[in-house]
């Protein structure tokens, strides 16, 4: 029974990765043209966030030039609303103190709208209305000796500090409101507040090992308030329940199809470390409303999203890198108001793609 064992082992072993790797479907789907109505005299810049109201209203966090100063460089966060439509409706918190570099956008259940913001490292809570009601984390002044980008890789890491953050990336919420912000290029950690807005706790660590996180890029929640953290230097999606107990994770293993190529930069090789630019290496998480959820997820190379099951079954892919409609170049962040209607943010072709997907016309 031993050399049974061995030998189905040793078989596997010589079967190549891809090979292994699951089998999916690609997923028919169609890129909604000429969605978004701008106005004249404004253009989307690199669009880091996207995400949709109760009303079916779009929210874009787009790096554009939205306010004089800076924090080390240009300012470059503009948020803008559309209708379900796809016309422009208004900007919200022109000139704002946080606005440095345009990171992701979320709408929590009450339509209040979240904007995380990469170079002030601060979080900002707008009612529906568009004003400021709640603010996490705190810029660094530009007055200090320290006003410059943040170090990463340092050895050791910098020791994380209750309340403020080092790049940030994301937020998300569970049913009883709790907040959790992915604290994200530095940190490599979860923030979690109550719904009032006061410090829990923050989980997740630098490193490689289960549950230990490189660039946490984006984070999502179930109905039962599992965090999903879209782990993208260790090339996977961990999962944590609400208190920040390690759960498992989830691998977007798919074999590369013919021909690929990355939306800019050379080819990464076969061989190259786990990274960013790995296939597979999760750059944008989102998760649908019930009660049959699935989770969506999108990487740089070969510049696919996956439909996932939440238990981690790969369910279909769709698109490519490309600046043509239905391909990407680095979708930053995904919205899914249901599970055939997504939303997509892209970083190199500066703009938001509306897709309508038709798993019924899928084929393996």
């Amino acid at each position: 029974m031993r050399r049974v064992a061995v030998s189905v082992m040793l078989a596997l072993t010589l079967i190549p990765a891809a090979a292994r790797a699951q089998a999916v479907p690609e997923i028919p789907f169609d890129s909604v043209p000429n969605f978004f109505k701008l106005p004249p005299d404004l253009n989307f810049g690199e669009d880091a966030g996207v995400a949709i109201n109760s009303k079916g209203h779009v929210f874009v966090y787009t790096r554009s030039n939205s306010a004089t100063g800076a924090a080390y460089g240009g300012a470059a966060s503009q948020l803008l609303e559309f209708d379900q439509t796809g016309k422009f409706v208004r900007e919200i918190g022109k000139n704002l103190y946080a606005w440095a570099f345009a990171h992701a956008v979320r709408v929590d259940k009450d339509d209040n709208i979240w904007a995380v913001d990469k170079g002030s490292d601060m979080i900002i809570k707008f009612n529906p209305e568009g004003h400021v009601v709640m603010v996490f984390g705190r810029k660094k002044e530009a007055s200090d000796e320290e006003a410059e980008p943040w170090k990463r890789n340092l050895s050791p890491p910098l020791p994380p500090i209750n309340g403020n953050f080092r790049q940030p990336t994301d937020v998300a919420w569970n049913a009883a409101g709790d907040i959790f912000i992915s604290d994200g290029y530095v940190n490599s950690r979860v923030a979690k507040y109550d719904k009032n807005g006061d410090w829990v706790k923050s989980f997740g660590e630098p490193g490689s090992g289960p549950g230990q996180l490189n660039t946490p890029h984006s984070i999502a929640t179930d109905a039962q308030g599992n965090v999903y953290v879209a782990n993208r230097g260790n090339v996977r999606i961990e999962v944590f329940d609400s208190d920040g107990k390690y759960l498992r994770q989830i691998k977007l293993d798919v074999p590369l199809p013919a021909g690929a190529r990355p939306a800019i930069g050379n080819t990464p090789a076969t061989n190259a470390p786990p990274g960013t630019m790995s296939p597979g290496a999760p750059w944008a998480v989102c998760i649908t409303p019930g009660p049959n959820q699935v989770l969506y997820a999108a990487d740089a190379y070969p510049g696919r999203i996956y439909k996932v099951s939440l238990d981690g079954k790969i369910l279909g892919v769709l698109g490519k890198a490309g600046k043509q409609p239905k391909q990407f170049g680095w979708i930053h962040e995904i919205a899914c108001p249901s599970e055939n209607e997504l939303y997509v943010a892209e970083i190199i072709n500066w703009r938001v793609q509306k897709l309508q997907l038709h798993p019924d016309r899928s084929t393996k």
